[in-house]
């Protein structure tokens, strides 16, 4: 296990870079704790697997440092830094039998056969393939083979970090959700540092302790789920969590009202004179449908999803979902949306801003 320090981190993939744009990851200096569990969460392209691959050694920075526990290993080769690493696509040797191939970490450290063949066997049971250990690899189905190299990850107690490169792409629905299931106990039982890259916000929210939200090769938010879905710091979280995301209008913010095209709507706090980009971001859960009181909308379609029902709207060319329980009353002539002001988020060119105007925490991330 290993406090990870990413130290005036950055990469590009080429080889003169002369502005931020030509890199691929943007400047990042984050401390990540010791035996915590995180989850490297964004679209394809944000540089999740960049990140991944320079903490894992497979790929050196242009720039800045990596540290484990205060040791600089930037350069240091995988070997070395003590890891255990499971890509998006299965890598297992063919030609060994199940068992050996989970065997193979172990042995390849000098572990003893009791000690191989007794950890072989609760990790079998873990990644439910004790009835295969003695079958080759070569001939199984994508999604077993990536329970092999999951499996292989998890094998070994003694490393500093496990990483994962978004491992449960290739397994079917109900598998992903066991393996999840899983992947936490063990995180439970061994306190390892476990850092998992997703684009799936589900997987994102239900494995880790904190989620490091990813945009345009920079980190704009790490938190708890409950963190990035009450106060998304950017406008890319509230869009990104959440299902529908974030409803995003834009804004003219004067003290504790905010003008949205022609209608006024109160602020729960007051706001200094913005300038830039403003706009107001709230979610379709603190949205609320009504006969008279909000914002006038025109009402486009209604789902339901059985738990609840997503009311798609519309207000001057903006478009704003609501999100109304199973058994709330909806009718042709509830036209108008109301938000709770305490639950609507003021941004200034994408950034969050506190009620009194101060610049919120998360553009330092």
């Amino acid at each position: 296990m290993a406090k990870i320090t990413l130290d005036n981190l950055a990469h590009s993939y080429l080889p003169n870079p002369t502005s931020e744009d030509d890199f691929a990851l943007k400047e990042l200096n984050h401390d990540w704790d010791d035996g915590a569990a995180y989850a490297l969460l964004g679209a394809s392209g944000c540089g999740k697997s960049t990140l991944l691959n320079i903490i894992s050694g497979l790929l050196h920075p242009s720039q800045g440092r990596i540290l484990f526990d205060g040791q600089d290993v930037t350069h240091a080769p995988t070997a070395e830094r003590n890891i255990a690493q499971v890509f998006q696509f299965p890598v297992v040797y063919d030609t060994m039998t199940v068992q050996d191939n989970l065997a193979f970490p172990l042995r390849n450290r000098g572990r003893d056969e009791a000690y191989v063949a007794e950890r072989v066997q609760e990790i079998a049971k873990m990644i439910g393939m004790e009835d295969m250990l003695k079958k080759k690899a070569r001939g199984l189905t994508a999604d077993a083979k990536q329970k092999i190299s999951l499996g292989r990850g998890m094998v070994r107690k003694d490393v500093n970090a496990l990483l994962f490169d978004e491992p449960l792409t290739v397994i079917d629905p109900h598998m992903k959700w066991e393996l999840r299931t899983q992947l936490k106990k063990l995180h439970h039982d061994f306190g390892h540092t476990m850092i998992y890259v997703t684009h799936d916000q589900t997987e994102a929210l239900t494995f880790a302790d904190k989620v490091v939200v990813m945009y345009d090769g920079r980190v704009v938010q790490i938190g708890t789920p409950e963190e990035l879905f009450e106060r998304p710091e950017h406008t890319f979280v509230g869009y990104f969590i959440g299902s529908p995301g974030m409803n995003v209008l834009p804004a003219e913010v004067d003290g504790t009202t905010a003008k949205v095209g022609s209608q006024t709507i109160q602020l729960a706090g007051g706001y200094k004179p913005t300038s830039g980009k403003v706009e107001i971001g709230v979610r379709p859960e603190f949205a609320k449908l009504s006969q008279t009181e909000g914002l006038p909308v025109t009402v486009r379609r209604i789902e339901d999803v059985g738990r609840h029902k997503i009311i798609r709207a519309s207000f001057e060319g903006h478009d704003i979902n609501i999100i109304a329980g199973e058994d709330d009353r909806v009718s042709a002539d509830m036209n108008h949306v109301s938000f709770d002001p305490a639950q609507v988020n003021v941004y200034v060119n994408d950034w969050r801003v506190a009620p009194d105007g101060a610049q919120s925490v998360g553009e330092a991330a």
